[in-house]
């Protein structure tokens, strides 16, 4: 992240709020002072769920890309700069467009969070972007007053896995009623594709849509199969063989299969999907990394914001298949659950360092951390810092070191790296 940059972000911080508070009635007030510029932002795509949102956006953006058509995106968080998140067309937002829309914005005198505001911008700076073929959005919260809930007919809204995350905005605190908060207020004017689900939560997101005049697919309609050890997707129509070194999890492959199904929907031939999925790479997902983090060659450093249930147990079915040690890094939220997530990776580790998250103030403390870990039967100890837990790791033993646990973590360790 560029100084001025980072600088820009820590003063967003100060002067907006960044907690939650879902409500629609405020972004409106301030789009309609601005002359509703969502109206002339078209061919939106909604991306909600609780896991795997960026890795759909991504993958989805890759094709339409090679595809020849011009694309937007609005994703949230940012792992390591803010200009990260406003993706126009070819090329990411200038600090200097931020700050101006930013004033824009603040003349309308309404109050907003922090990511009203960033989504705010994302609307003026994609008005402004010429002939743009899509906008591709990932939602924040929920979707039901996600701020980023603000188009009547979007081409498509693109439902990725749902699981328990969030059970904390949500009354009762059901697979349910999360259901229903993410896709009980999508459009009805649209085309709806639904990824893979636990059977359960796929029954609850069927019965909800059932009434919804929109188009509606669901996984099974397409699927990833393999074959004789190879990977491919598969649908009614297409058969296409899938090959990557940058892709390591069950988890992204389900991903990626639900962008082809998109893609293909949006006249994306499959000869340029076969062959724009050897180039995609997701920062921060399963990201095994070089730089100034890996100048010892006996050990590779993958980085995995796995931060919910679901993604922690992606994380350790891709570690299950690591033939040497494997030594973990972990930091976490405070309000992930760390004391459950961490179950999901006994068996994994030959050593575990906790760390706290720098710059976070919801970051759970490494002693804490560590007790936890040990009450779970690892072995473990606490650091003060990344590159003080880098030295806990063997220098001569070959090992891949996983960081892991937040988004916020891997964005700092991307960042330094």
């Amino acid at each position: 992240m560029s100084q001025i940059s980072k600088s820009l972000y820590k003063k967003l911080q100060k002067q907006y709020s960044r907690r939650i508070n879902l409500d629609l009635k405020r972004i409106k007030k301030v789009l309609q002072k601005l002359n509703n510029p969502q109206d002339q932002v078209d061919n939106v795509i909604n991306i909600i769920g609780s896991d795997g949102k960026n890795s759909v956006l991504t993958s989805l953006k890759y094709f339409l890309e090679a595809n020849k058509e011009k694309v937007n995106t609005f994703t949230s968080p940012h792992l390591y700069d803010v200009r990260q998140r406003f993706w126009l067309g070819d090329r990411f937002i200038s600090v200097n467009e931020i700050k101006k829309y930013k004033q824009l914005i603040e003349k309308t005198k309404v109050k907003l969070t922090l990511f009203e505001l960033l989504t705010c911008i994302y609307v003026l700076s994609a008005k402004n972007t010429d002939n743009t073929s899509f906008n591709l959005i990932e939602s924040g919260l929920l979707f039901k007053k996600d701020s980023t809930n603000l188009w009547e007919a979007p081409i498509a809204q693109i439902v990725t896995n749902i699981n328990y995350q969030h059970q904390e905005w949500v009354y009762p605190k059901t697979i349910k009623e999360i259901c229903n908060q993410k896709v009980g207020f999508l459009s009805k004017n649209s085309n709806i594709y639904v990824g893979k689900q636990q059977l359960k939560t796929q029954k609850i997101i069927k019965k909800i849509l059932k009434g919804n005049t929109s188009e509606k697919l669901y996984y099974g309609e397409w699927k990833i199969i393999k074959l004789k050890n190879n990977k491919y997707y598969k649908d009614k129509e297409n058969l296409i063989r899938l090959i990557s070194k940058n892709i390591f999890s069950d988890g992204l492959w389900d991903n990626v299969g639900l962008a082809i199904k998109v893609a293909l929907d949006l006249g994306v031939k499959p000869k340029i999907i076969k062959k724009t999925v050897p180039k995609i790479k997701f920062e921060g997902r399963v990201n095994y990394i070089k730089g100034k983090l890996t100048k010892n060659k006996n050990y590779k450093i993958l980085v995995d914001g796995c931060h919910s249930d679901a993604s922690t147990k992606n994380l350790a079915n891709h570690l299950k298949k690591i033939k040497v040690p494997i030594y973990g890094i972990w930091g976490c939220l405070k309000n992930k659950s760390p004391e459950k997530l961490i179950k999901n990776f006994k068996g994994n580790f030959r050593k575990l360092v906790t760390i706290q998250i720098p710059d976070e103030p919801n970051s759970s403390n490494p002693n804490e951390l560590k007790r936890i870990a040990v009450e779970n039967g690892f072995n473990s100890t606490s650091s003060s810092s990344i590159h003080e837990a880098l030295n806990n790791i063997p220098k001569k033993e070959k090992c891949v070191v996983v960081i892991f646990g937040s988004l916020y973590l891997a964005g700092y360790i991307l960042g330094i790296n």
